[in-house]
């Protein structure tokens, strides 16, 4: 099929070109995001193949399916940027990328965990300033922590096999327990026991009516003082200004962040130049105990090698058979 690949960077170009050596797309790459504003770039192409911060509202949908569009790819797990209903009505049939490495989010996650106990990147910063003092610095052993994964998808999963290895009390929460957790020695319990007990909890799940905001000021008033929050599967998951006055008044004792409310116009960009807008966005960084990365988890050689690889499966099951078992319905809640 011709397929368009948007907001393609060197090494979305990288990975696809060598996935499809042994498949034979003819794969057409734009730099620019899909929006309203570009979304007649992709016109005559059956195959539009997009990212998270490609916009795919009703407005963008009825403009490819009157173009010829007749398959959406995504290249990732999560679908909250397309309206899935609204491509269902114009016949636009909306595929992805369920599982590339959940190990390669996980570790990112738990890279998270360790560098803001330990520090790391003040004291990187420190040392390379001629600074050895270790005032300011000091963490906790993880063995014993009480640790709460919210959402056992298969990212979920891969955090806890991690962290079982730390010797960690494992608690979780999710509307579908998994059996491959319990047996692991997770425990699974109601959303406000996990939050009153855990140390750190990180959040796996996918984003949803249920999950948007999952995180407010109620939520965070039942968790401990101090509690880590690490988050690097939806930025909607929690609410920003909730957990900022959660920061001001020190129950939250620290945030990990690899995905943003609002990253659609920050992340994937370099904007070192320029002055930030977003000043929800400038208020996080001027916290200490704060780290954010930019929505980098998936960012291997492995998951990308995935990914490309399902994506352009995905495409060429469509083409041959007009259905695809990763096929985005109506009814999918759950993502990984």
């Amino acid at each position: 099929m011709r397929v368009a690949v948007c907001s393609a960077q060197s090494y979305d170009r990288q990975f696809f070109t060598a996935a499809n050596q042994n498949v034979g797309h003819e794969l057409v790459f734009f730099d620019s995001h899909l929006c309203h504003e570009t979304r007649r770039m992709v016109g005559d192409f059956p195959a539009v193949c997009v990212f998270v911060n490609d916009t795919l509202d009703v407005t963008v949908l009825k403009t490819l399916a009157m173009q010829g569009t007749r398959l959406i790819a995504l290249r990732c797990a999560g679908f909250n940027n397309v309206d899935v209903q609204a491509a269902s009505c114009l016949g636009l049939r909306v595929v992805r990328v369920p599982a590339y490495s959940p190990e390669s989010v996980a570790e990112h996650s738990v890279g998270l965990i360790l560098a803001l106990n330990r520090h790391l990147h003040h004291a990187y910063n420190r040392v390379r300033n001629g600074n050895f003092a270790l005032q300011g610095l000091l963490g906790f052993e993880l063995r014993g922590k009480t640790i709460g994964i919210l959402g056992t998808g298969r990212i979920g999963v891969a955090v806890a096999q991690i962290l079982r290895g730390f010797g960690c009390r494992l608690t979780a929460h999710d509307p579908h327990e998994s059996p491959e957790c319990i047996s692991l020695g997770v425990e699974y319990v109601p959303l406000e026991k996990l939050y009153a007990e855990s140390d750190i909890i990180t959040l796996h799940c996918p984003l949803n009516p249920q999950t948007y905001h999952l995180i407010d000021r109620i939520a965070i008033s039942q968790m401990k003082r101090g509690v880590m929050l690490i988050n690097t599967s939806r930025g909607a998951v929690i609410d920003t200004l909730a957990v900022i006055e959660g920061l001001k008044s020190a129950k939250i004792g620290s945030l990990g962040l690899d995905v943003y409310e609002q990253e659609g116009d920050l992340f994937f960009k370099d904007l070192s130049d320029r002055v930030i807008q977003d000043d929800v966005f400038g208020r996080l960084l001027t916290f200490p105990n704060v780290l954010i990365t930019g929505h980098q988890g998936f960012f291997t050689s492995e998951a990308l090698s995935s990914i490309a690889q399902t994506t352009l499966q995905n495409i060429t099951v469509f083409e041959r058979d007009g259905i695809c078992q990763n096929e985005v319905k109506l009814d999918l809640l759950r993502a990984d």
